[in-house]
């Protein structure tokens, strides 16, 4: 695997839409200190955080979701499976952003806008190879998106000024 600050280039310099540039930043870190080097990941908009995560979030946020065995099950058997969920509570961390990212960078973009990884598929929506015509197909359709997808689908409209719309409220 490529070391963080080789990813952060790739998402931040090679892939990120021209229009984001300077504006969106990822960050993936780990602790040394804490057993097993467990770390915390985030994306941001102009330095606020817009989902982040972390290994310890797991224990702190289940509480606020209703008991489920087979969502439990499979966050701890398919680590780097992150629904809406999991990016809602934070409950991933900075190897599931390495993870993300390594489907990402290996498949089409079709197949990343597509993903069930919902990482994945904020990546995508913030590629170059995302141009305005997709974007305004994609927007025919937002409302059956995630949440955190829109979220970020608002952020990519709002820099490319698509459609005449620029109130992220409008998605």
């Amino acid at each position: 695997m490529a070391t963080w600050s080789g990813i952060r280039a790739k998402l931040e310099k090679d892939y990120l839409a021209e229009s984001l540039r300077g504006h969106i930043q990822y960050f993936a870190t780990s602790y040394s200190k804490c057993p097993d080097h467990e770390g915390r990941a985030a994306i941001m908009l102009d330095g606020k955080e817009i989902i982040s995560g972390g290994y310890y979030n797991n224990w702190a946020k289940a509480s606020e979701f209703p008991h489920d065995e087979k969502y439990e099950r499979r966050m701890q058997v398919e680590n780097a499976y992150m629904d809406d969920t999991a990016i809602q509570l934070g409950v991933f961390d900075q190897r599931c952003f390495y993870e993300a990212f390594e489907i990402f960078d290996n498949q089409s973009i079709d197949e990343s806008l597509e993903s069930d990884n919902m990482l994945v598929r904020i990546m995508a929506i913030l590629d170059r190879r995302v141009g305005k015509r997709r974007l305004n197909k994609i927007y025919e359709t937002i409302e059956n998106q995630e949440p955190s997808f829109r979220e970020f689908f608002a952020i990519r409209m709002t820099a490319e000024k698509c459609a005449g719309r620029s109130n992220e409220r409008d998605y």
